[in-house]
């Protein structure tokens, strides 16, 4: 991809993409007139990037809906590009492209904006790569290409009424199903892993506790099954168990044929003309959802306990600005007004507490939520950090 030069190109060019492919730059003619005109305005050249950044950030505050918007789009091309790449390529199995996932991203602009705090020392460009990562992400995981659990946390957290469910949906005879549930229930029974109870990536048992759950089939079966037949080893108990989750996948998480496709009848017609204008979840994402909503809240309450402790420890002054800033919105010079002190001590207390705070949330994050610590990921707890901040004392009883 060639690096984009000068501001016209910067703030004034989008990417085109074929799928995984970068094609080239598309000059929108609108945005390259506005900064022509923006730029004789001036009562000097200015070929800062920065400085734009500034220039058409407060034109969005203004009127959010204007052509700043498209300029700050343009400019954000590249970073969308490179947050789109990184998060499909650690994904297995993607059905989206890259052009898919850029699009599905840049149309997060608004949020970036939104939650983009210039006086705060972020730049736009890091900040930006967080948001776009994190929502992508999100996206994608409600599209069930991220975090949907493997074969051994599916069986665990299964109940048996799902399981026959999905067992007789396959079209197994009584019989088989009898022997896939016993030893399900031997799996259920014997295998204990020592991760928690909330990870989706469950690996399977090793081979001595797969032979101490054929021992229990084994010892299970005389009065557990109606025809007890043979005695199975460990191998058949995985083979069988691997069955046990793919039916239950069939079975919550059906796949579909493409609703454009021919409906076979000769007339023509296509499965969208006789689709209901419905739509249901299907069972699979209601039962990833269920998980992932205790999960989140979970954690959520341990990152808000955290920092109001954090908080705590501040000193009194650190604590008095950072409720001024954040609780009534004022700027520097008035708090150093109202708390008569000069301004350049406001800044740099209020940096130097929220650095203080960033910290102890990294390094808290890495010890309770096994999180590895680089700049992306910095960059991302810094802006979970300022959004919980706008958050907490926004509320009447902060």
């Amino acid at each position: 991809m060639r690096s984009r030069q000068g501001i016209t190109e910067l703030f004034a060019t989008f990417l085109q993409l074929d799928a995984d492919r970068v094609i080239g730059w598309a000059i929108d003619g609108k945005l390259r007139r506005n900064i022509v005109n923006s730029q004789a305005r001036l009562p000097q050249p200015e070929d800062s990037e920065n400085f734009w950044v500034y220039y058409w950030y407060k034109a969005w505050q203004k009127e959010p809906e204007s052509l700043a918007k498209g300029h700050l789009s343009a400019y954000l091309q590249e970073v969308c590009h490179w947050a789109a790449r990184k998060t499909i390529a650690g994904i297995s199995s993607c059905q989206f492209t890259l052009s898919d996932c850029f699009q599905m991203a840049i149309l997060r602009v608004d949020k970036v904006l939104k939650g983009f705090k210039p006086d705060m020392g972020f730049s736009l460009k890091n900040y930006s790569s967080a948001i776009f990562s994190s929502e992508l992400k999100e996206m994608l995981r409600q599209q069930q290409e991220i975090d949907i659990c493997t074969n051994w946390r599916l069986l665990r957290k299964l109940t048996q009424k799902r399981l026959l469910e999905s067992l007789q949906n396959a079209g197994l005879s009584a019989q088989t199903i009898e022997c896939y549930v016993l030893a399900w229930k031997s799996y259920q029974a014997l295998y204990a892993p020592q991760q928690a109870t909330g990870t989706r990536k469950l690996p399977k048992p090793d081979e001595g506790t797969w032979n101490a759950i054929a021992q229990f089939y084994n010892s299970e079966r005389h009065t557990q099954l109606s025809q007890p037949g043979k005695e199975y080893n460990g191998e058949t108990m995985e083979k069988w168990l691997v069955a046990c989750a793919k039916a239950v996948r069939s079975y919550l998480y059906p796949n579909f044929s493409s609703i454009n496709a021919a409906t076979g009848d000769g007339d023509g017609g296509e499965f969208q003309d006789i689709l209901p204008q419905l739509r249901q979840e299907s069972l699979m994402t209601e039962f990833v959802v269920q998980e992932e909503v205790v999960e989140r809240q979970s954690q959520q309450s341990q990152i808000s306990s955290f920092l109001i402790s954090a908080l705590s420890e501040l000193d009194e002054e650190g604590q008095k600005i950072i409720q001024l800033y954040y609780s009534r919105s004022l700027t520097q010079q008035q708090i150093a007004k109202e708390l008569d002190i000069k301004q350049y001590t406001v800044s740099r207390r209020l940096t130097k507490s929220k650095d203080t705070l960033l910290l102890k949330f990294a390094n808290w994050s890495k010890e309770s939520l096994h999180i590895s610590l680089n700049s992306s990921v910095l960059n991302y707890i810094s802006t979970v950090l300022e959004e919980w901040l706008q958050a907490h004392y926004s509320r009447p009883s902060s």
